[in-house]
């Protein structure tokens, strides 16, 4: 008989942990409230669904982010072979169809033999059962109780930010322009140029601009409101001063209009949301205003007068938890070995961030069910660098992490030729661990 893991939660992490689990020769039982509840983030009834950005970040192994794909594409990552089968038109990024790419994930673990859905609210986890919790940063509030209290562990809270999603045909392309930051990769972004006149009048307008209430957050609770740096809001980011914005999302550096032949003062840039290229999301819009203040005020930007807002963006709760010294490096909780932890909860920022922790907390949530050693991978390769950084955390108070060469353990000699050569002598170390790991990852279902 398989030895069973239970995994709470089928997003990027559960669904990553459970189909690990399963390649490690154990059977799951996987929980998954929708459709019976949803989050004020969530609206599908598919697995692994994308509320932020359909954006997975830069597919370059001389980038962090682009180093720990690599490693989960060789290790047999559902949420990559996912991302690779149903990505879109991004320059050097990998985007990808987020309707495709969760009915990929979901017909995938649906048709597993060894992974039993059970659609249903959890309120705790079975004393006993080798579980890993995936309920993610809006963990329902009877299974966040529990987590703080029925465990112990505590939590902390901060807000996140989605961006906002315009139909294509409404853009205006007599005044934006197609092109991808120094002729990177396709033209595959939509470029709204500014001069320097509309920028400021756009900049003091979004400033001023009414946000929407936290209807789900008493006063006390407000004033405790904490911004994470990764996803901030964009009229928080303007708020720190005027040109802040100039050095962030609408950063004008590499993107010259062919027709003028000229840098604008600042651009702001879509991304395509789909395959057929019908919707194009904000880049670095999250924002919590208020949905007529979004359509006011974003359609002060040149390209944008008329755009038709398909999604606004909304801002919603994450909980995460104070991990060094709660967790291990396999993200299981220290004295309860048999319960892990995986995603954002963790403390790991990002969709493949939270796929890695979701990774590791899968096959060895198996391994434990099955009496084996647990695989903590080395600090010298990206997957483990970021357990490692969950278990010990840094030098300040702990805060979300996204997959970045400072958490990676140092060469041990200097390498010329800049920045570049060093991250990539450094993926090249991590993918020569990897493959150390080989016999144990690579079986099939």
């Amino acid at each position: 008989m398989k030895k069973t893991v239970t995994v709470y939660g089928a997003g990027l992490a559960g669904c990553e942990a459970a189909w690990q689990a399963v390649r490690a020769g154990a059977r799951v039982r996987l929980y998954e409230m929708k459709p019976e509840k949803y989050t004020p983030a969530h609206h599908s009834e598919g697995f692994a669904e994308l509320v932020c950005s359909n954006s997975l970040r830069s597919d370059s192994v001389s980038n962090a982010v682009g180093l720990l794909k690599e490693e989960l594409r060789r290790m047999g990552s559902l949420i990559m072979e996912a991302a690779d089968s149903t990505r879109v038109p991004a320059g050097s990024a990998l985007a990808v169809d987020r309707e495709k790419f969760s009915a990929y994930i979901t017909e995938k673990i649906k048709n597993c033999p060894d992974i039993e859905i059970i659609s249903k609210e959890a309120d705790g986890v079975t004393d006993g059962e080798v579980t890993v919790i995936a309920t993610g940063p809006l963990t329902s509030d009877k299974m966040a109780d529990y987590i703080s209290n029925g465990l112990g562990c505590g939590s902390l809270h901060f807000f996140d930010a989605a961006a906002p999603i315009v139909d294509a045909e409404t853009i205006n392309m007599e005044v934006a322009f197609f092109a991808s930051r120094y002729d990177k990769g396709d033209a595959d972004y939509i470029n709204c140029p500014m001069t320097e006149e509309q920028y400021n009048a756009f900049w003091q307008e979004l400033i001023s601009a009414e946000e929407a209430p936290l209807k789900d957050f008493d006063r006390e609770e407000q004033k405790k409101l904490k911004v994470f740096e990764g996803c901030m809001p964009v009229e928080v980011m303007a708020k720190r001063g005027r040109d802040t914005l100039l050095f962030g999302p609408l950063k004008p550096v590499g993107l010259i209009d062919k027709r003028t032949g000229k840098q604008s003062h600042a651009v702001v840039q879509l991304r395509r949301e789909n395959a057929e290229g019908t919707m194009y999301n904000l880049v670095g819009f999250q924002t919590h205003l208020s949905f007529p203040e979004q359509r006011r005020v974003f359609r002060m930007i040149p390209g944008l007068e008329n755009a038709e807002f398909l999604r606004y963006g909304i801002m919603h709760r994450n909980t995460y938890l104070n991990s060094p010294g709660l967790l291990d490096a396999t993200y299981a909780l220290i004295g309860r070995e048999d319960i892990r932890f995986a995603g954002q909860m963790t403390g790991v920022e990002g969709y493949i961030e939270s796929a890695g922790s979701g990774f590791v907390a899968g096959l060895n949530a198996a391994r434990r069910a099955q009496g084996l050693e647990p695989i903590v991978f080395p600090r010298t390769t990206m997957i483990g660098a970021m357990a490692d950084y969950v278990k010990n955390g840094g030098n300040s108070s702990f805060v979300p992490m996204n997959a970045n060469f400072g958490i990676i353990e140092p060469l041990p000699h200097r390498v010329k030729g800049g920045k570049v050569a060093k991250n990539e002598a450094l993926a090249a170390r991590s993918l020569e661990e990897i493959e150390k790991f080989d016999f144990l990852l690579k079986k099939e279902n």
